[in-house]
């Protein structure tokens, strides 16, 4: 009975990471498939695509923590149509890129973006577009190269408040346990949540599909873990008033219904950041990017255009 139990247990324990070693790695073949182009950086191969104009001002957008780049694809025409040349890539971790092993803390995105940068030969000022976490992301970078940054827009960006629930806490305090934790438990947490969008209105389609696909590839939980315990485990009120203190002109768009970032996240940053622009799309909640794509351009179309003044 005893050798039972112990069998058992470790079956228990081994399961998640059997489960994980036998998804399909990232690589040539996965990749055929891939719209864009690829670029070998530092850290690994980087998956990003430009979009619109041959020439014109430049918009880099930067995704959030579960969702690659193509969380863009309702919003990209819009931009393009504003006479925008965009680049979007895949973070590392996520969609097409790379599953490097290194501590997703800022310094290790703001690198990706950086040397992406550098390989583009992109050397003028920039409009810098976050959301989710890729919004500390770009204020993280704002805040390093201020002066590369034409306009800084945050959607539902994190940095302030994230919402998670008591065993996402655990999970992101707790080395060993916390690691089995979110291996066993986070892939049925994710389908849920993207199923749960089902019959939301997106601009992008197979929305859901598309999320949910993410966790058939090697690392992915991980680097989600990563950035819990690195990049958003920390508040970035440092980085806005760096931001503040060099002048960039910021706009920040919020969903009044969002359960991740709560809407009060605009007055911590009001009082981080006095001279910031903020918009709410009062029935929009998370996933506004893609949910409420128009009203964000259209936000986009009268605040860029007077230069956030």
């Amino acid at each position: 009975m005893i050798l039972f139990l112990v069998v058992f247990l470790l079956i228990l324990i081994s399961a998640p990471f059997a489960i994980e070693a036998r998804r399909k790695s990232m690589g040539p073949e996965a990749r055929r498939e891939a719209p864009g182009e690829f670029i070998e950086l530092s850290l690994g191969v980087t998956h990003f695509q430009w979009h619109g104009p041959v020439r014109g001002p430049i918009a880099v957008c930067v995704h959030g923590l579960t969702t690659p780049s193509f969380v863009w694809q309702g919003l990209v025409p819009g931009l393009t149509a504003m006479g925008y040349r965009v680049l979007t890539y895949d973070l590392y971790g996520r969609g097409y890129s790379d599953r490097p092993k290194d501590p997703q803390t800022a310094d290790f995105f703001i690198t990706q973006l950086e040397e992406l940068l550098a390989t583009q030969d992109i050397t003028e000022d920039i409009t810098l577009i976050g959301y989710s976490m890729g919004g500390a992301i770009a204020t993280s970078y704002a805040a390093k190269h201020p002066h590369r940054v034409r306009h800084l827009v945050l959607l539902a960006s994190a940095g302030m408040i994230l919402t998670t629930d008591r065993m996402a806490k655990y999970i992101r305090k707790t080395p060993v346990i916390g690691d089995w934790l979110m291996m066993a438990f986070f892939p049925s947490r994710h389908r849920t949540a993207a199923e749960a969008e089902r019959d939301l209105p997106s601009s992008v389609p197979n929305i859901v599909d598309l999320q949910q696909r993410e966790l058939n590839y090697r690392g992915f939980i991980k680097a989600i873990l990563s950035s819990l315990r690195n990049l958003l485990a920390q508040d970035q009120h440092n980085e806005h008033k760096t931001i503040y203190r060099a002048g960039v002109p910021v706009l920040a768009i919020w969903g009044r219904q969002d359960s991740v970032i709560p809407i009060r996240a605009m007055g911590m940053l009001t009082e981080w950041s006095r001279t910031t622009r903020q918009e709410v799309i009062e029935d929009a909640g998370h996933s506004l990017a893609y949910t409420h794509s128009d009203e964000i351009i259209q936000i986009l179309q009268e605040r860029l255009r007077d230069g956030l003044n």
